[in-house]
């Protein structure tokens, strides 16, 4: 029995499976573009970050922007996971599923006023303030309401993360948080807020990350700043050291675990005697989920060869966007490889999988598995080319359950207005 990545989606008699269902018949029944994830991949992922953080009071919030579906948000507020959001939206379906308001942090630049009232409203556990400007209004929408706002002030550490510039996120040239050495003044005039309660500091320095190094730079400049805010009187209740964990994209691939993470950076954090939050998203789902496609075409043009699929940058963005790179492999383990571009039907020269890939040698009919999708994909899905997102299913052992439903044509067009004349 060979796996792929990992154990939780193994080759049987030459066909791929999710836990104990083969992915061939599940292509066959519900069609494709199909997301499939495995319930086991994710439950064993939230026990290993438990076990990781379990030697000191620690509140795990999943990011999610990652997968915000409401059965894997639900999966989550089952084990007492609490959520990390960045949109009203997401704060919608985090307390849909059942995630309680004290296990809810808000970060993000661009907070409207609308979502920050409704955060209010519903007495959430923190917003992460991204500037000054921000926390000025929050203490106004929080005075209107006649309530306290508790927050946290997002530093900027200035650590490159060692990942895609995109996807980093605490140097000084990026758009987010607050400069660590500006910090002070912030805390200052936040303490002197009259509807602003001061709960804890913030630091998130990127996503993908496949070293510890960063964090541990982070977290030790971060652990200064408490020191001089003690010492000026601003006590703190919460350390956020936000998330950003790597996953295993190609078969070589080797990143830190959530127990590197907790080993690394426990030992620092002690010394403030703060509760930590962590904020996994992408470590917590990406490796569960697969994206079925089937071959549709095949084309030669001299040198090159192309695999034409039923899916591509509408479904799974990341290829386009990062040049980001998915393990894709054949539902059926072939021995004959060929080198092709796998690429997706939408009308763009950037709409693909993978370029210049070696391959199983697939036909026309048969079906491809793009490996860890479970973050990012769905949840970054758009209806380019008018096309519908795609089919979910969630795997428990040999059960499967539709989690979203294909979109129709006939629910794209709903929301929009025609003129009768």
């Amino acid at each position: 029995m060979k796996h792929i990545l990992n154990r939780y989606f193994t080759y049987k008699n030459k066909e791929l499976f999710c836990e104990n269902v083969n992915l061939k018949s599940l292509a066959q029944k519900y069609k494709t573009p199909v997301y499939v994830y495995s319930k086991q991949a994710i439950t064993d992922k939230i026990n290993q970050y438990k076990r990781a953080f379990s030697s000191y009071e620690t509140l795990i919030c999943y990011a999610v922007k990652a997968n915000p579906n409401l059965s894997i948000l639900k999966i989550m507020a089952e084990n007492d996971i609490g959520c990390d959001i960045v949109s009203g939206g997401e704060l919608y379906k985090a307390k849909k599923a059942g995630i309680p308001s004290n296990r809810i942090v808000y970060a993000g630049v661009g907070k409207t006023d609308f979502e920050i009232e409704y955060a209010i409203r519903e007495n959430i556990l923190s917003f992460n303030i991204e500037s000054e400007m921000e926390l000025n209004v929050i203490d106004q929408i929080a005075s209107k309401l006649r309530k306290k706002a508790r927050v946290s002030i997002r530093v900027n550490p200035d650590v490159d993360p060692k990942t895609h510039p995109y996807i980093s996120t605490g140097m000084k040239k990026s758009k987010f948080g607050i400069d660590i050495d500006q910090a002070i003044d912030v805390f200052i005039k936040a303490s002197k807020l009259k509807n602003i309660e001061i709960l804890g500091i913030h630091c998130h320095i990127g996503s993908q990350i496949m070293e510890i190094e960063p964090y541990i730079e982070a977290v030790e400049k971060t652990v200064k700043l408490i020191d001089t805010l003690k010492k000026k009187g601003i006590n703190l209740t919460f350390f956020d050291i936000g998330g950003g964990l790597g996953i295993k994209y190609k078969p070589e691939d080797s990143p830190p675990s959530p127990e590197d993470f907790a080993n690394a950076i426990l030992p620092i954090v002690k010394h403030t005697k703060l509760k930590l939050i962590v904020e996994p998203g992408r470590s917590m789902i990406g490796e569960a989920g697969v994206l079925l496609t089937q071959v549709i075409f095949l084309k030669d043009k001299k040198e090159k060869h192309f695999i034409i699929v039923d899916t591509g940058m509408n479904d799974l963005v990341r290829p386009a966007m990062y040049n980001a790179y998915h393990h894709i492999v054949s539902v059926e383990e072939k021995d004959e490889k060929i080198v092709a571009d796998i690429v997706g039907p939408i009308c763009e020269t950037g709409d693909f999988l993978a370029l210049d890939r070696e391959i199983e040698n697939v036909q026309r009919g048969e079906y491809l598995a793009v490996m860890s999708v479970g973050a990012y994909g769905s949840s970054m899905s758009s209806n380019y080319n008018v096309r519908p997102r795609a089919l979910e299913l969630l795997v428990d052992n040999d059960k499967v359950k539709v989690i979203r439903e294909r979109e129709t044509y006939d629910y794209l067009a709903m929301p929009e207005l025609i003129e009768n004349k």
